[in-house]
């Protein structure tokens, strides 16, 4: 791959050149491609033409709390070899900076008019953390097996991109809400405009996250402002159903403005503190609910008009093909960490599961009606399984619910295939992004790369692929796959044996409907 010294100094010897077109810099190990702003040069992975860090954006420092604006345009290309900073956030996350908005693309081919699907993805880490930088969503994989174009991206993420401070101070910071989510749809303005030069189709393009990038999506899907951006949308364990009120919102940027020793009438210099000052003080505590502050896309009657899945699913977006995913095990993700889990018993089970739920019922009441239904179930295989059934699975059946009362265009899937690298672990929230992008190689990867691993991963790859080329995921990988519905509730299960199964785990969703879910916080 050529160093960034070797591409700033090719492309300062073409700047002359920028009239005859993408031609006059032709090298076939440093592809250059027009974007909107200005041509980029990135590097080859084989056959695949990679550019990491694109600039869709320009620096949101000058513009802390508000809407991004578009870069100034450029002339000579601009290194796209090595992934652009992250948003400031409490994780380890490396090369951290306010000035974040860059996205990568993979690509077979340049400006060839290919038309090629766009799968843009939207990583997870809650609203809080993450990129769009790791090894789990390098493109390439897809790429080859599909002939698609595949986009991942970084914008603001926690108080940088979402907050209160609309309630505060409206005016310009009346989207604060929400400006992450606009970066987003800066992104998609990109990718309408630019993506053909990568071989796109900016008439088909395809949303996909997991996580907080699937709940932003179905947060998008509610913001009438980003009709048109994209075609279809698969959310992976994105189980958003409310987004954060405004009174809670400004609740929460009270508390954390006094935190940070200010009144409500000083919000506006949080505009200037030192970005470090901002990630510090979000290790205080939520003054609503247990852990630390936490904020996320706001309703505000404006940007977000409404929640995204109540009272009903948009109809705005009812047109627009949707798999909604979730895994078998999402809450081991959170949970197996602790070693006590794993030798509870029948005496200890339920206190150890009540903070777990996300829906209000008796932890004991639920402990004893698995003893009943499932007598084979030890006290630890009680707690995983109510952890999931009670924490992280109630916003998938909802969203499914909801969209299958306007319409016949929603997919739902459950992966079962469990890591064979982290048997504790089993199908944990998030294991299915190796699967998905076809990534059981990439290091950070639990999957394995056994012959099982990989089947099941040419299983979900097909079909994400088949579905972002028609919107419609039926392919010759899997079974027949119907949408969902209300009588029998298909649900193709990911597994060594992939199948369709009507109504999975139907006792455990019936038991835990009783009570309403909403997101913590909201």
């Amino acid at each position: 791959m050529p160093t960034r010294r070797t591409v700033v100094a090719a492309a300062g010897a073409a700047a002359g050149l920028i009239a005859t077109g993408g031609a006059a810099w032709a090298d076939p190990g440093q592809p250059v491609a027009m974007t909107r702003h200005g041509p980029v040069r990135g590097y080859l992975d084989r056959d695949i033409k990679v550019f990491k860090g694109v600039r869709y954006g320009a620096d949101t420092s000058t513009r802390r709390f508000r809407a991004a604006v578009a870069p100034e345009r450029w002339t000579t290309p601009a290194d796209a070899t090595a992934y652009g900073h992250a948003s400031p956030q409490r994780s380890d996350e490396a090369d951290q900076s306010e000035d974040c908005l860059f996205l990568n693309v993979w690509t077979p081919a340049l400006d060839d008019g290919g038309r090629r699907p766009v799968m843009v993805y939207v990583h997870g880490g809650a609203h809080a953390n993450g990129s769009g930088s790791s090894p789990l969503y390098d493109g390439a994989a897809l790429c080859r097996r599909g002939d698609v174009v595949v986009v991942t991206l970084n914008h603001r993420l926690n108080v940088f991109g979402y907050n209160g401070l609309g309630q505060l101070l409206g005016g310009a910071y009346g989207p604060s809400g929400s400006v992450g989510n606009l970066d987003l749809m800066l992104a998609l303005e990109w990718v309408r405009d630019s993506i053909a030069a990568f071989g796109g189709d900016p008439a088909n393009v395809t949303v996909f996250g997991q996580s907080g990038g699937g709940a932003k999506l179905v947060t998008l899907m509610a913001m009438p402002s980003a009709a048109g951006l994209f075609h279809k949308v698969i959310t992976m364990s994105g189980q958003h159903v409310t987004a954060m009120g405004p009174q809670h919102a400004e609740l929460r940027m009270r508390a954390y403005l006094d935190h940070l020793g200010l009144t409500p009438e000083r919000a506006g210099e949080l505009a200037t503190l030192p970005a470090g000052r901002l990630v510090e003080a979000l290790e205080m505590a939520d003054p609503i609910e247990k852990g630390g502050i936490y904020f996320w896309s706001v309703m505000d009657h404006d940007t977000l008009p409404r929640h995204p899945f109540v009272p009903d699913a948009p109809r705005e977006s009812a047109h627009i093909p949707m798999i909604i995913g979730n895994t078998h095990d999402e809450a081991r993700a959170f949970t197996a960490g602790d070693e006590r889990n794993f030798s509870l018993t029948w005496d200890t089970v339920a206190a150890k599961l009540a903070p777990e739920f996300v829906v209000d019922l008796n932890a004991q009441y639920v402990v004893d009606w698995y003893r009943r239904m499932f007598p084979e179930m030890s006290p630890v295989d009680v707690f995983f399984a109510a952890a999931t059934c009670g924490r992280s699975r109630p916003g998938h059946l909802i969203q499914a619910q909801e969209r299958a009362r306007i319409g016949d265009r929603t997919w739902m899937y459950q992966l079962d295939f469990g890591s064979p690298v982290e048997p504790r672990l089993g199908a944990y929230h998030s294991f299915d992004i190796a699967l998905a992008f076809d990534n059981c190689h990439q290091p950070t990867s639990k999957t394995g790369t056994g012959l099982e691993a990989r089947e099941v991963a040419r299983k979900m790859s097909e079909t994400f692929i088949a579905f972002a080329r028609t919107g419609d995921p039926n392919n010759a990988a899997i079974p027949a796959w119907a949408p969902y519905d209300l009588e029998r509730r298909p649900t193709m299960v990911f597994d060594v044996d992939t199948r369709s199964v009507d109504d999975p785990r139907a006792d455990e969703r019936r038991l835990f409907q009783v009570a309403p879910f909403l997101k913590q916080g909201t």
